[in-house]
């Protein structure tokens, strides 16, 4: 006869190797999906040179998948927290391929536009769902199984930013479109039948982690009432803006400086230093993500924020300084990329310690609305005239707006954050 105890534990091991599959099978769609915000920015200019719509114009879709993806992020965080990943991720998985296959056949911007939405819906579902279902499947590593999962979005398009290069160049954009939209859909659509939520008290609050967690869960309507809720929302808004405008147009600003061409060899590879930018730019923007949510695990989310703010702003000073030397535009791209990625560990992390898990994707869904807030400013980079001096302006706002999120994350939402977790004890 299997005692009570003895069937806790049993219980206990069981949901400790589910909860790794389950994080498992959330990186995967994340990988999947990533390319239709990051393997955008090579489709930029072939669009532009068939149909001859202005970069203005055509960077409007990014703008568009980007506010769509972020601003229903709350309704999805809501179905996925009252239905289950499993029969949301496959609507998304459909969503994602066909957002591609459209953009593949769109012969006017209204069609590209609308690829832009389906893509953020689908992209979104994702998002806040692999995050939301991580947040409750590892309490006590909120920060290290965020960033593992945030991580397989940032870095996710790494390995095939030369095979899309390389079919846009032989096959055209449309090929590029169709055949990689497709795949990505597909596999999302079989991964998610494998995703579910942690049952009630599978997973049970961890007494030992070193960073304050609620005991209480609060209702989306709580949190959108709670003062830390919005300044984590400012600084989302003001770090997140230098990095989207800088992703959006880092072919671009490349052509610009007239090193996009340009053989640039790191450790043995040789690529040309938009590619190498591009591969690198994913890679530190995924593997971040995972390191600075393990420290902040350790030395507090507040602490995390303050050092990597100011690390960003400085790489960015130097980014700006240096930008004209391919060489140095690759390295100092990547650092700048390291030093951003980790908003999408650091902030869900911490939105899950203050407000709790039960209703986590619901409430980081809100505050994942942000990123459509800074999304907004990318296209204003399109309207500077062409030439190196034009991103100057660019580069010393994101740097600045950088370093008044360091400082808010000290002065401002450390000392709010203990006020509600005292709060919290009283009642």
């Amino acid at each position: 006869m299997v005692t009570t105890s003895s069937a806790a534990d049993i219980r206990l091991v069981a949901s400790t190797g589910a909860r790794w599959w389950q994080l498992g099978f959330g990186i995967v769609c994340m990988v999947m999906v990533a390319n239709l915000q990051l393997g955008w920015t090579p489709f930029v200019v072939p669009i532009d040179q068939k149909f001859h719509w202005g970069r203005y114009a055509i960077q409007w879709a990014f703008t568009i998948f980007i506010v769509t993806q972020t601003w229903l992020v709350p309704l999805h965080g809501y179905l996925v927290d009252r239905f289950g990943p499993r029969m949301m991720f496959s609507a998304a998985g459909i969503l994602v391929g066909a957002a591609w296959v459209l953009n593949s056949y769109a012969d006017s911007l209204l069609l590209l536009y609308l690829g832009a939405v389906i893509g953020g819906v689908g992209v979104g579902i994702v998002y806040g769902g692999a995050i939301g279902n991580v947040l409750k499947w590892f309490p006590d590593r909120r920060g290290l199984a965020t960033g593992l999962t945030a991580s397989g979005y940032g870095a996710g398009s790494v390995l095939t930013v030369l095979p899309i290069q390389s079919m846009i160049q032989t096959q055209g954009y449309e090929a590029a479109f169709f055949w990689v939209g497709l795949c990505q859909g597909v596999v999302v659509l079989l991964v998610a039948q494998l995703l579910r939520a942690p049952e009630p008290g599978e997973v049970p609050m961890s007494a030992t982690t070193a960073v304050p967690q609620s005991r209480r869960d609060y209702a989306l309507p709580e949190v959108a009432k709670s003062p830390p809720f919005w300044v984590m929302y400012a600084m989302f808004v003001l770090v997140a803006i230098g990095g989207l405008m800088l992703q959006a147009q880092l072919g671009p600003m490349a052509r610009d400086y007239g090193i996009d061409k340009i053989p640039v060899a790191i450790l043995g590879l040789t690529f040309p230093a938009l590619t190498f930018a591009l591969a690198l730019e994913r890679f530190c923007n995924g593997v971040t993500r995972p390191i600075f949510g393990w420290i902040s695990d350790r030395i507090g989310r507040e602490n995390t924020m303050f050092m990597v703010f100011l690390l960003e702003a400085l790489a960015i000073y130097a980014w700006l300084s240096f930008a004209h030397d391919p060489l140095l535009f690759v390295i100092l791209s990547g650092l700048v990329f390291l030093a951003w990625g980790e908003i999408f560990a650091l902030f869900p992390a911490l939105c899950a310690d203050l407000y709790g898990r039960k209703f986590a994707t619901a409430n980081y869904g809100l505050l994942y609305t942000a990123k459509g807030i800074a999304a907004s400013t990318i296209p204003l980079a399109n309207l500077l005239p062409a030439g190196t001096e034009s991103w100057r302006m660019v580069f010393m706002i994101a740097a600045g707006l950088d370093v008044v999120a360091a400082l808010l994350a000290l002065a401002a939402l450390k000392p709010l954050r203990k006020r509600l977790m005292a709060k919290d004890k009283q009642i």
